[in-house]
């Protein structure tokens, strides 16, 4: 058992972080088991109430997919996927806009809310938030899935101002009002960058990148920008981590500080990466972090 003693440092070794991270906006990614796994679910409600009410400035980007396959086949729409991307007809676009934008969205805001701090849910359509193209790959017509053109910060700036945690489903529309089904991650992706966040976090289903992918406690805990290309060479990184990491890449090079591949299995993952000397994943930043 932790003694009194012990979990005052463990305050304490805290306070460097949140004092360095008072006032920054951090974007984060809630898909996955996060999302779905009850327990985990709660300490991750209570580690993003904690950073609001230390001074951070949380927006959420959530996913949704099992709760849309659930409510697509209630409802007997078919829907397939190609290449990890869901096909997304009429039909089924207008179950993804209302279980994203109602059941999941009007959830997690909920959730938050009962932890005492404020939290409003929106969809990338109000304020003109996320606009969208239709997505058009190897020929392939996907339906109403798109990819992310601008983000309007006008809306989510007057929230966080207003002391509001912003709760976003990645829907968008184009200048037609069509309305599009965005990937969460290059939804949260936008936001972060458009946001000029310090942090963006991605909460997986994986420990972050491993040194031995055959052991789950190898985890690179810090990474620059120039170890990516050799570590996808010697085959380090390789398979679906690839593209996670091309998207850290991406969002560090655009001016969000660091970028971070966290277990959303693992409960309370947030704080303790970010509140923790050597977090629990994945760290991707600019330079190469010199460890003492």
């Amino acid at each position: 058992m932790i003694s009194y003693a012990e979990k005052a440092q463990i305050l304490v070794d805290a306070l460097p972080y949140i004092k360095r991270l008072n006032g920054k906006t951090v974007v984060i990614k809630y898909g996955g088991s996060a999302l779905t796994n009850p327990q985990v679910k709660d300490t991750i409600i209570n580690d993003i109430a904690l950073m609001k009410l230390v001074g951070m400035k949380p927006v959420l980007v959530h996913g949704g997919g099992p709760e849309i396959n659930a409510m697509l086949d209630r409802l007997d729409v078919k829907s397939e996927f190609v290449d990890g991307l869901r096909v997304t007809s009429d039909d089924a676009m207008e179950v993804v806009e209302m279980v994203l934008s109602g059941k999941v969205n009007k959830s997690i805001v909920s959730e938050i809310e009962t932890k005492g701090v404020r939290a409003i849910g929106i969809s990338g359509k109000d304020g003109g938030t996320i606009r969208a193209h239709k997505l058009e790959k190897s020929g392939t017509d996907y339906g109403h899935v798109g990819e992310v053109d601008t983000v309007n910060t006008q809306l989510l700036c007057s929230l966080i101002n207003n002391d509001f945690i912003p709760v976003i489903a990645p829907i968008g529309q184009d200048d037609e009002g069509n309305t599009y089904n965005i990937n969460a991650d290059y939804a949260a992706m936008a936001v972060a960058v458009a946001l000029k966040a310090e942090k963006l976090l991605f909460l997986t289903d994986v420990p972050g990148v491993l040194k031995d992918v055959d052991d789950p406690d190898s985890v690179i805990n810090f990474m620059g920008l120039e170890e990516i290309d050799p570590l996808i060479a010697d085959g380090t990184i390789s398979g679906g981590m690839i593209p996670k990491i091309e998207c850290c890449r991406s969002v560090v090079k655009q001016g969000v500080n660091n970028v971070h591949i966290i277990d959303g299995r693992v409960e309370n993952c947030l704080i303790l990466e970010i509140f923790t000397p050597m977090g629990i994943g994945t760290m991707v930043e600019k330079d190469i972090r010199k460890l003492d």
